[in-house]
């Protein structure tokens, strides 16, 4: 079980702050659906939770929450939305970098990086996380990639730009010293039947791999 995670994708909590963009309000949850996953993120330590696009939200409502539980995560801003209205500022990426939490790379903007030319890569996989490194203090190595989306063009452009971790939106367990992180992202309608049910699949999973590996090793 040590071996095997469920990483759960969150992208903003409680009344959006901003006029949001074409489908994000199918990943925005209610703080009543967040603190159910905290209740439950508080008591397994195979749960793992992350933070894209860099909402005011991970500020105002995140953050203390996580704190009142003792518990850390992972953030990923968009760089050049920092101070627009309904992102983080730089103060809130320093004080979420204060809080112990650690700080990825979303990209500059919500781009497809499928589709990306090399001016363009370099701006969303170099420039994004230098800046946010900058105001973090220190090095920004790892990646959440927009929209889920990649292919191996993606991912050899990941590993020049000096990624340690890489985040997809591929759903089920993941494996904690992998490369290539699989995510699942909340939707605005779960709730605790759908909640279980992930969490059950992370748990057979990693049963499943603790078989494999005594199978072997009992060789």
């Amino acid at each position: 079980m040590g071996v095997v995670t469920v990483i759960l994708a969150v992208h903003g909590v409680g009344r959006p702050a901003r006029p949001l963009d074409p489908g994000e309000d199918e990943r925005w949850l209610t703080v009543e659906q967040f603190e159910r996953v905290l209740d439950v993120a508080a008591d397994r330590e195979d749960v793992h939770l992350t933070f894209d696009d860099g909402n005011e939200s991970d500020v105002d409502i995140v953050l203390p929450r996580l704190a009142d539980r003792g518990l850390t995560a992972e953030f990923f801003p968009l760089a050049g939305r920092l101070g627009q209205r309904g992102y983080l500022d730089r103060e809130g990426l320093r004080e979420l970098v204060d809080a112990g939490m650690e700080i990825g790379s979303h990209g500059w903007e919500p781009r497809d990086w499928r589709r990306l030319d090399d001016r363009h890569a370099a701006r969303e996989l170099t420039d994004a996380p230098k800046l946010l490194g900058d105001l973090c203090g220190r090095p920004v190595r790892r990646y959440s990639l927009p929209f889920g989306a990649y292919d191996r063009r993606v991912l050899a452009r990941l590993r020049q730009a000096g990624a340690t971790r890489v985040y997809s939106s591929d759903g089920g367990a993941a494996r904690r010293d992998g490369w290539l992180q699989a995510r699942t992202e909340l939707p605005h309608d779960l709730d605790g039947d759908w909640l279980d049910e992930v969490l059950a699949g992370s748990r057979r999973r990693a049963s499943r791999w603790a078989n494999r590996l005594f199978r072997r090793t009992a060789r």
